[in-house]
């Protein structure tokens, strides 16, 4: 049995990775896999051994909760960090004031001033602290059932440092009402305070880049038409297109949507399949040949029989795959998290060791309770809450300048890792609209060829057509009006322009009207240049025939050139036909192809490369590319595409040029080299205080350690950190 589920309270990947180890290890379910970026848990299970309340308890006992049936009404994730973190700010930075003002000259109110009244001076901070801690309660509840379970991750290191700082506090107020007045320089409170909301700060600027796959998924469902014309019996009634049943006889008139699947039983027409197939041309529909629902019918009347609703439909299927694919996703461990594992555990045995050496030293149970919380506090890196965001929002701002859209930390983590890039061929690779090559013309010049042909496209709705009105616009060419205009479905138009009878079409077109073709070696010539032979006939004799191609965009052989001497492997995967796919990778200077690929099928094909052990990006503009960007272990758009495609990708290229790949690889690089020089920077400071926090200097009559270091370390890491980060304002794309 699978099951799906709305998860509610993760808060990294981290915790999408425990949930699944959690019930993984649960007799009778087969495979757990959380997708962290839409909260969704996908789980098989042998419902014999194991029922779903069972599940539902162990995701509980975890921490974490399913969402209700109201789970719509609440406030989205990254606005309630946003109010957690404002609230928090409400209390810091008065907090700041009171506790570091003094030192900078500022004057403070003799009731809470630390040479007139420390005790005062010292609540005050406890109090302002309190509202931040509750504020930030879920660190808390994690950080600490985490440690407990003995996988502590960062909201471990953030609850100990913070709680060390506070209880210290607490402490030292013990100390300042029974005398002990020089205490009330001793404070960390400010610091578990920083620490809390610089923290919530970097969860609120992660969480604006989550969601984007349920809202891809959301305009994937808007796509099929609500309504659907059906006939039942000698009645035409309109009904909700989820309501259609297999074997009604369905009605879709010229400009219309197919709302579900099925077979032509009535009527001819062209269909634009591009939302599904990604080809630019229209397919010609007769009796018998299937439809497909939420597709466009262009230009004829049809009916056809229901075969598949609902879930069945090839839309559906899509929305499926796209959460599958999404719901696969690796979570990815972060750095942070990796670091903590190791660090807390180490840090609170050393804050053990030192506390009771020192009692076997004979020291007071004061000083060991000071040397222990001492540990504690030096420990917690201040800068850590600044390390990932602020690397990430400067490199997501210098990729905007350069054109690309980067949905977030775990994107730039995953991008730098990439070596195989799969493109897509029409509209990513290729422009996406069909243009004129080539005009071949017998017996008459081309702009007359032209004119005949234009006018009679102009009628037609066609998108080859249009290209050749295109062209005889951009040649400045009068296009007369045309008349007696018919269209035969699946092989051309005829018209009558300036007093001539002019047909054009196929192959298939030129026999029906018994016109002697003589082209017939230049149309096998552009079929292998991967292009559409147009024949146009004037008076009944074949006068030209005119070559349509979609056009390689400029940018894609070099990028795909600078992409190979990376060392990064190129593959082209293509519904299209082996000879244009081979010829258009050709132009490109791709030599990997994977041709006549169904759009359910490229998840598939993408997967099947991840398999081998590659770490893969997919290129594409179409809808029927977001089951395989979704898939990807990094998803890039191009931004002249579909919504559908954009949602479902991490990395957006805003100008759809190619170039933005390789300029998206680089700058993850970058970021990532910078995020892991932060996590140095934010620890660094701090790890070379704990030996004098232990009391090393103390051993040897040095002084223990003086807050006002500790204070100077987190101020310096995060200088550090901040000023690191802002060395990749200078990041420079590729020429």
């Amino acid at each position: 049995m699978e099951k799906s589920y709305q998860i509610t309270g993760m808060t990294c990947s981290a915790c999408a990775g425990r949930i699944e180890r959690t019930l993984n290890k649960l007799n009778g379910v087969d495979k757990a896999n959380v997708n962290f970026a839409a909260e969704k848990l996908y789980v098989s299970f042998d419902d014999k051994n194991i029922n779903e309340s069972e599940i539902v308890s162990a995701i509980k006992k975890a921490g974490y909760n399913i969402a209700g049936k109201n789970a719509k009404s609440e406030i989205p994730a990254h606005k309630k960090l946003l109010i957690r973190f404002i609230i928090s700010m409400i209390f810091t930075v008065p907090l700041l004031i009171i506790s570091m003002g003094h030192m900078a000259g500022m004057p403070l109110p003799k009731i809470i001033d630390p040479m007139e009244n420390p005790l005062n001076f010292a609540i005050i901070q406890l109090a302002l602290t309190i509202p931040v801690m509750a504020t930030g309660y879920m660190f808390y509840l994690k950080g600490i059932k985490n440690l407990f379970r003995l996988s502590p991750n960062m909201d471990s290191l953030i609850a100990v440092g913070t709680l060390s700082s506070v209880v210290y506090g607490i402490f030292a107020i013990t100390k300042i009402k029974n005398g002990h007045e020089h205490m009330a320089m001793e404070l960390y409170f400010e610091s578990a305070a920083v620490i809390l909301t610089l923290i919530t700060l970097g969860k609120y600027l992660e969480s604006l880049s989550k969601g984007k796959s349920s809202q891809a998924i959301k305009e994937l469902m808007e796509l099929s038409p609500k309504i659907a014309t059906v006939r039942r019996g000698k009645k035409e009634l309109q009904v909700k297109s989820e309501l259609v049943q297999i074997g009604d006889t369905v009605i879709v008139k010229p400009g219309e949507k197919f709302p579900v699947d099925g077979t032509v039983t009535l009527g001819t027409t062209s269909v634009d399949e591009s939302m599904l197939t990604g080809e630019s041309m229209p397919v010609t529909k007769n009796v018998g040949d299937k439809v497909i629902g939420a597709t466009v019918n262009k230009n004829g009347y049809i009916e056809y029989t229901a075969e598949k609703i609902g879930e069945d439909t090839a839309i559906s299927q899509i929305i499926k795959l796209v959460e599958e694919a999404q719901g696969k996703k690796a979570p990815i461990a972060r750095l942070a998290d990796v670091i903590s594992a190791y660090f807390v555990p180490a840090v609170i045995l050393l804050a053990i060791i030192a506390a009771v050496g020192w009692k076997i030293a004979g020291e007071s149970n004061d000083f060991c309770i000071t040397i222990f919380i001492s540990v504690l506090v030096i420990a917690c890196p201040c800068a850590l809450g600044l390390a990932t965001p602020t690397a990430i929002m400067i490199a997501t701002g210098q990729g905007a300048k350069n054109g690309i859209l980067i949905k977030g930390g775990e994107v730039l983590e995953n991008a730098h890792k990439i070596n195989t890039v799969v493109f897509d061929k029409t509209g990513t690779i290729t422009e996406g609209i069909p243009v004129v090559t080539d005009i071949k013309t017998n017996g008459i010049n081309e702009n007359d060829l032209l004119l005949y042909a234009a006018a009679a496209e102009k009628l037609s709705e066609h998108p080859l057509g249009d290209s050749i009105v295109k062209e005889a616009n951009s040649r400045n060419i009068t296009i007369p009006e045309a008349e007696n205009f018919e269209s035969i479905s699946g092989m051309g138009i005829k018209a009558v322009v300036n007093g001539k009878q002019i047909i054009i079409g196929n192959e298939k077109m030129m026999n029906e009207y018994k016109i002697k073709d003589d082209f017939i070696s230049q149309i096998t010539t552009f079929a292998n240049q991967g292009k559409t032979a147009v024949i146009c006939a004037v008076d009944g004799k074949a006068a030209g025939i005119i070559a349509i191609s979609d056009q390689i965009k400029e940018t894609s052989r070099s990028a795909v050139s600078k992409l190979e001497n990376k060392g990064i492997n190129t593959v082209m995967l293509t519904g299209d036909n082996k000879q244009t796919a081979l010829t258009i990778a050709g132009y490109a200077g791709i030599k990997n192809v994977i041709y006549e690929v169904l759009p359910e099928d490229k998840a598939a094909e993408i997967k099947k490369i991840q398999e081998s052990g590659k770490i893969t990006a997919m290129v594409g503009d179409g809808i029927n590319d977001a089951p395989a960007l979704a898939q990807s272990d990094v998803g890039i758009a191009i931004g002249s595409g579909t919504d559908i495609a954009i949602e479902s990708a991490d990395i957006v290229l805003m100008n759809g040029s190619l170039e933005g790949v390789n300029t998206a690889i680089k700058l993850s690089h970058a970021t990532i080299r910078n995020i892991k020089q932060n996590l140095f920077w934010a620890f660094g400071y701090n790890i070379l205080g704990i030996p004098i926090a232990m009391g090393l200097l103390h051993i040897f009559g040095g002084p223990l350690l003086n807050p006002m270091i500790a204070a100077a370390a987190m101020s310096l890491s995060s200088v550090s950190v901040l000023s690191n980060a802002l060395r990749l304002r200078n990041f420079k794309a590729d020429a």
